[in-house]
């Protein structure tokens, strides 16, 4: 009986709630729909996140500056002392002369080259620019170019000497080697190293030269060519 009272009064009960268009749970704020305004615009531009931006000026500048550095070589930094070092060899064959050091040596082969085919002169020359951070002898003095056929060597040295005095640097020291079976050049070793000197504007003291065979081995040791080593260290004027 009870149960039944129950059930009846809860039934015919009268709903008290109202059916609105208001949700349960109202959205989080930043979710809410708003207008702008020129206010909130304003504060928005003024708060985003900034831009870097290059001018026409600065990018012009840039391309100029990338266009010339490909262009111009970049000077050498500037160090109390540099090192350098050269090597050069040649074909030995009958009908030429044999110049070593500008000197004019003796015997029945000689270079076979371009120019004048003294391997010495050639190798103090890459030397020179090796130490200076140049380029080597022959993108300087390329042997496709008629007016270095037959060039005496000596024209080379000068060119080194010179681009080592504009560069502010002086010979400390130079030390030579060269490789060859034949001839003997014992006899003719101070008078080339005096030549070399004067023609580097150094101290006899400071160029050293040696000489040495090959042992019967290869192209060099069969009198077929002749090959030279030199370092050099250049010291800041």
């Amino acid at each position: 009986m009870v149960l039944t009272m129950a059930a009846q009064s809860y039934t015919t009960a009268p709903l008290h709630s109202k059916i609105t268009n208001k949700p349960l749970c109202p959205p989080p704020l930043s979710l809410k729909p708003r207008s702008l305004t020129a206010k909130h615009l304003r504060t928005t531009q003024s708060t985003s996140l900034p831009r870097i931006s290059v001018s026409a000026a600065a990018t012009s500048s840039i391309e100029v500056k990338e266009s010339s550095a490909s262009i111009q070589p970049s000077k050498s930094k500037s160090l109390p002392f540099r090192v350098g070092h050269g090597f050069d060899l040649h074909r030995l064959e009958p009908g030429y002369p044999l110049i070593i050091g500008g000197i004019n040596v003796p015997h029945e082969r000689g270079c076979e080259a371009h120019s004048d085919g003294d391997v010495l002169l050639h190798c103090v020359v890459d030397a020179i620019l090796g130490a200076l951070g140049l380029p080597d002898i022959g993108q300087i003095f390329p042997d496709s170019d008629p007016k270095w056929k037959g060039a005496p060597s000596s024209v080379f040295i000068k060119e080194a000497v010179r681009l080592m005095d504009e560069a502010g640097y002086e010979i400390g020291n130079l030390d030579a080697t060269l490789i060859l079976q034949r001839p003997k050049l014992s006899p003719y070793k101070e008078t080339i190293r005096t030549n070399l000197s004067e023609l580097l504007g150094a101290d006899p003291a400071v160029v050293n030269l040696k000489a040495k065979t090959h042992e019967k081995v290869d192209s060099l040791g069969e009198n077929r060519s002749i090959a030279a080593h030199t370092v050099i260290l250049l010291m800041k004027k």
